[in-house]
Formats: structure tokens, C-alpha cells, sequence
């Protein structure tokens, strides 16, 4: 084989160096992606859960407090369950969107 024969086949320059970068980064985001098992998902998953959950549950106990206290025509506990789902669906939403963030 001659050198120019070489040449010819393999690249140099910039573009093979941005190619070596790409190349890099792709199996750095893979290496990563390995290490997130089951128990990550289950940890994600407990962590939407429990963010959801929790702010839910504390909405029915005040709006159940509330009717207790002060009589009205119209449910406390019922708008204060559907406002603390709303709560904490922003919260896991948030949760979410942050180690979205840190993978990249």
C-alpha cells in the first residue's frame, strides 16, 4: 500500500477531529445511561410518586379541616385534593426536568 493510498482512506484535519469529539460523547452518554438500572427507575419512580402524593394528601386533610371548622355549600376537601394534585404535579414535574438536566 502506498502512502497516498493511505491518505485517501483515512481522514485528518478538523472534521476528523470533530468526529473523534462525537464519537467521545456518544459513548461517555452511553456508559452513562448503563450505570441508571432498575433501581434508578424505581427510585424515579418513587420520587414522582411520593411528590404527588404527599401534597395530595395534605390538601384533603386541611380541606376536611376546613369543612369541619366552617360549614359552606361548597367542598373544601374537594377543591383542596384537586389543588394539592396540581401542586404535585408541578413538583414532580420539576423533579423530572432537573435530572434531565444533569444527564446532559
Amino acid at each position: 500500500m502506498k502512502p497516498s493510498d493511505y491518505n485517501s482512506k483515512h481522514e485528518k484535519g478538523p472534521a476528523h477531529s470533530a468526529k473523534i469529539d462525537r464519537d467521545a460523547r456518544r459513548r461517555l452518554k452511553a456508559q452513562r445511561e448503563k450505570n441508571k438500572n432498575i433501581w434508578y427507575g424505581m427510585g424515579m419512580f418513587g420520587l414522582v410518586g411520593w411528590s404527588i402524593a404527599i401534597p395530595t394528601l395534605l390538601g384533603v386533610a386541611l380541606g376536611m379541616w376546613i369543612d369541619r371548622r366552617w360549614p359552606s355549600p361548597y367542598s373544601w376537601t374537594l377543591m383542596l385534593l384537586f389543588a394539592g394534585l396540581m401542586v404535585g404535579c408541578i413538583n414532580s414535574w420539576h423533579w423530572i426536568k432537573q435530572t434531565g438536566k444533569d444527564d446532559e
